[in-house]
C-alpha cells in the first residue's frame, strides 16, 4: 500500500480534476492574473511543498510507529495545517480560472485541487475536528484488540495474532471467534466515521464537487461517470473467472465443514483465511488440486532462513537465560526480514534500477516492536520527496509477507523514479498505477525464480504442477477483484447519500454479497461496523485503486515481457535480470503524474485503454480446468434481498 502522501487525508493527487466549471473568483489582488502569474504560483506552491513535507511525513510516520496521544496530536495538527494551507491555496487558484495557461501549470493546478482524499471544510473549528477524528479513527485500528471475557493485557489479541487463526486453524468456531473479535473493534468507530462522512463532504463541496465520491472517481482523466463505468466494464471482464474459482472454493469448503461451509449459495467469510476474504490463500491446504504436486512451499523455505539465522546468533551467544534467548529471537526475525528486504531488492536491480539508499535500511520499521502499539498494516514512504524512503511493515517469515515487500518496494521505486519532478507532480500516472508496480513484479516470481533464490526446490514441469500453480496465484489475485471494487462502492454510496448511516452495515453485506458471493455466519446488526474492520475505512484511504491494480499488472507483464523477447504462456515469463524491460519500466516510472494516464500506458503497452484480457490469458489453463471441475454445479449464489 502507498502510504507516503495519506497524511491521514487518505491518497495522493489523483489525475486531471474534473472541476473547471467552477465559477470564477476575482484576483487576490488589482493586478490581472495571466499566465506568468500561475507560473509562479505554481512554482512557490511546490517549493513550499518540498519545504514543509518532510514536517508533515515526519508526524504521520511517529503516529503510526509510535502510537500514543502525544503522537496522534503532533499528527492531527500537522495535518491541519497541511489541510489548511492547501484549501487556501486551491481558493486561490480560481483566480486563474478561464485564463490560457501551459498544459503543465494548468494541470499542476487540477491535480492541486484533488491533491487529498480528504477535502477540508474552511471553518476552521470543523478543520480541526475532521482532523482529530481521523487521527482517532487510525490509532482506534491501529491499536485495537480483541478481549474476551475475563481477558486483559497481554491476554488480548490484537489482528496478527487474529489472522494466524483464520490462517492456520481449521477449527470452525475458533475461525469465527477470532473473526468476531476482530470486528468488535470497529463498533466505536461508527458515530466518529458518520461525521467525518458529513465533514469531508462539506469540504468536497466547497470545491464544485457533488460529494467526496464524485470528487475521487474525478481523478482519472475522465469524468466520474464515465470512470465509474469504466470500473464496471474491467469488471465485467473479470466476472466470469471469478465466478468459476468461488465455485470451486465453495465446493471444497462444503467437503471440509459440511452444510457450514456455505451460505445461501455464498462462502463464509471467516473460511476463506484472510480477515477479510480479500485474499484466499491460506487455505491452500483445503483447495490444491493436485496435492503434493510441485507445492513450492515457499513457507518452509523462509522458516529455513530463519531458524538458520537465530541458530547462528544461539551458537555466537552460548549459553543465555531465557529472556536473553527472547531477544536472540527477535534479532533472529529482525535479521530474516532484512534478508527478505534484500531478495526483494536484488530483482530490482537486476532490472537495472538502483540500489535502496542506505537510510533505507536505518529507517524502517521491519518487524513489529515489543514495547509500543504500531499499524502493523504494510505501507510505503517518500519522507521528503527527496529520497528518504522507506517501508513500515511487521514482516513475518511467509510468502504473503515476502510478496508484499516486493509490492511495497514497488512504490519506493516508483518515489525514486519521479524524485526530479515538481512535488505537485510526484505521484502515479493514476493511482491504480501506483499499486500495480510492485504487483508486476510479483508476476515474475515464477517457480524458477523462487528456486534460484533458494526458497524452493526444482520445480515440477506437468500439467498438474502448472494447475497448482495458476490456483495458488489466483487465491491472490482473482479472489481479491471483487473485493477491490466493493469498498468504493460502500463509500461511494455513503457519500452520495444513497447509503444511509441507519443502513451503513447492511449496505456493506449487500454489496460483500453482491460482488463476492461472501457472507458473515453470524447476524450481523447496525450495532456493529464491519467497514471499520478494514484499515481502508477509518485510514480513508481510496480503494478502486488496488483493483485497477490488478487489471494493470497483467497488461504491464505483457508489455514487459514482449519488451523482453519472450515467446511462451504469459504465465512462464519472468522479466527477472532483463535490462530492456527494465529501461521501458523505469522510462514508464519516470513520467509521474505529469501527463495524463493514457499517454503514459500507451508507451508502455502500446494502448490508451485499461484491458482485463492479459488477466485471462494468464489464467487460461486454469479456467478451462474450473469450468471442466464445476460441471453440473449450482455456480451461482442469491444475494439477500434488497
Amino acid at each position: 500500500m502507498n502510504l507516503t502522501r495519506t497524511l491521514l487525508a487518505g491518497a495522493v493527487a489523483l489525475g486531471l480534476a474534473a472541476c473547471q466549471n467552477q465559477p470564477a473568483q476575482p484576483a487576490a489582488d488589482s493586478a490581472k492574473p495571466d499566465a506568468a502569474a500561475a507560473d509562479k504560483f505554481i512554482a512557490d506552491i511546490n517549493a513550499k511543498i518540498k519545504k514543509d513535507y518532510p514536517e508533515i511525513t515526519a508526524a504521520q510516520w511517529l503516529s503510526v510507529t509510535y502510537i500514543n496521544g502525544d503522537t496522534q496530536l503532533l499528527a492531527a495538527k500537522s495535518n491541519e495545517k497541511f489541510l489548511g494551507e492547501l484549501k487556501a491555496n486551491v481558493d486561490k487558484s480560481a483566480q486563474f480560472n478561464g485564463v490560457e495557461l501551459k498544459p503543465e501549470t494548468r494541470r499542476a493546478i487540477d491535480l492541486m485541487k484533488l491533491s487529498t482524499a480528504m477535502p477540508a471544510p474552511k471553518d476552521p473549528a470543523k478543520l480541526g475536528e475532521l482532523t482529530a477524528i481521523a487521527t482517532k479513527m487510525e490509532g482506534m485500528y491501529g491499536a485495537g484488540k480483541y478481549c474476551r471475557e475475563g481477558e486483559s493485557g497481554d491476554q488480548c489479541r490484537d489482528l496478527v495474532v487474529l489472522s494466524e487463526v483464520l490462517a492456520k486453524s481449521r477449527d470452525y468456531d475458533a475461525q469465527l471467534d477470532a473473526w468476531n473479535g476482530w470486528h468488535t473493534i470497529s463498533k466505536p468507530m461508527r458515530a466518529d466515521y458518520q461525521r467525518f462522512a458529513g465533514l469531508i463532504n462539506e469540504g468536497a463541496k466547497e470545491l464544485g464537487y457533488a460529494d467526496v465520491g464524485e470528487m475521487w472517481r474525478s481523478g482519472y482523466d475522465m469524468s466520474p461517470t464515465a470512470f465509474e463505468q469504466e470500473t464496471d466494464r474491467l469488471w465485467d471482464q473479470v466476472k466470469p473467472l471469478y465466478e468459476q474459482l468461488h465455485c470451486y472454493t465453495r465446493g471444497k469448503l462444503v467437503e471440509k465443514y459440511g452444510d457450514k461451509g456455505q451460505v445461501n449459495g455464498m462462502i463464509p467469510a471467516h473460511l476463506t483465511g484472510n480477515m477479510w476474504a480479500q485474499q484466499w490463500g491460506n487455505i491452500w491446504d483445503l483447495v490444491e488440486p493436485y496435492p503434493g504436486v510441485s507445492s513450492l512451499d515457499v513457507n518452509a523455505g523462509l522458516k529455513t532462513q530463519r531458524d538458520a539465522q537465530f541458530d547462528s546468533l544461539m551458537k555466537a551467544a552460548g549459553k543465555v537465560d531465557p529472556a536473553r534467548q527472547i531477544e536472540i529471537g527477535r534479532q533472529a526475525d529482525l535479521a530474516n526480514a532484512k534478508k527478505m528486504a534484500e531478495l526483494a531488492e536484488g530483482f530490482y536491480v537486476s532490472l537495472g534500477m538502483p540500489k535502496l539508499p542506505a537510510s533505507f535500511w536505518t529507517n524502517t520499521q521491519f518487524i513489529q516492536p515489543r514495547d509500543r502499539d504500531v499499524v502493523c498494516h504494510a505501507s510505503a514512504w517518500d519522507m521528503n520527496y527527496s529520497g528518504d524512503v522507506r517501508i513500515k511493515m511487521c514482516i513475518a517469515p511467509t510468502e504473503d509477507e515476502l510478496t508484499t515487500i516486493y509490492h511495497e518496494l514497488g512504490h519506493v521505486y516508483y518515489y525514486l523514479a519521479y524524485n526530479h519532478l515538481p512535488p505537485l507532480f510526484q505521484s502515479g500516472a493514476h493511482d491504480g498505477f501506483h499499486e500495480a508496480i510492485g504487483d508486476t513484479i510479483v508476476l515474475s516470481l515464477t517457480p524458477n525464480y523462487l528456486n534460484s533464490i533458494g526458497l524452493v526446490g526444482t520445480p515440477t514441469v506437468s500439467k498438474e504442477a502448472l494447475i497448482n500453480e495458476q490456483m495458488k496465484m489466483a487465491l491472490d489475485k482473482v479472489a481479491f477483484l471483487p473485493f477491490g471494487k466493493m469498498i468504493d462502492q460502500w463509500r461511494w454510496g455513503v457519500f452520495s447519500g444513497r447509503i444511509s448511516p441507519e443502513n451503513y452495515n447492511k449496505a456493506w453485506w449487500d454489496l460483500r454479497a453482491k460482488y463476492q458471493g461472501v457472507a458473515a455466519a453470524n447476524e450481523r446488526t447496525e450495532a456493529d461496523f464491519d467497514p471499520g474492520a478494514k484499515y481502508h475505512v477509518p485510514g480513508n484511504t481510496p480503494y478502486t485503486r488496488y483493483f485497477l491494480a490488478h487489471i494493470l499488472q497483467f497488461q504491464f507483464q505483457k508489455a514487459l515481457c514482449d519488451a523482453a523477447g519472450f515467446k511462451g504462456p504469459l504465465h512462464e515469463c519472468s522479466i527477472y535480470g532483463n535490462k530492456e524491460a527494465g529501461k521501458k519500466y523505469w522510462a514508464m516510472l519516470q513520467h509521474g503524474q505529469s501527463q495524463p494516464w493514457p499517454a503514459t500506458l500507451k508507451e508502455l503497452t502500446g494502448t490508451e485503454q485499461m484491458d482485463a484480457r492479459a488477466i485471462l490469458d494468464y489464467f487460461a489453463p486454469l479456467m478451462a480446468w474450473l469450468q471442466e471441475k464445476n460441471q453440473g454445479q449450482q455456480c451461482s449464489w442469491t444475494p439477500p434481498a434488497a
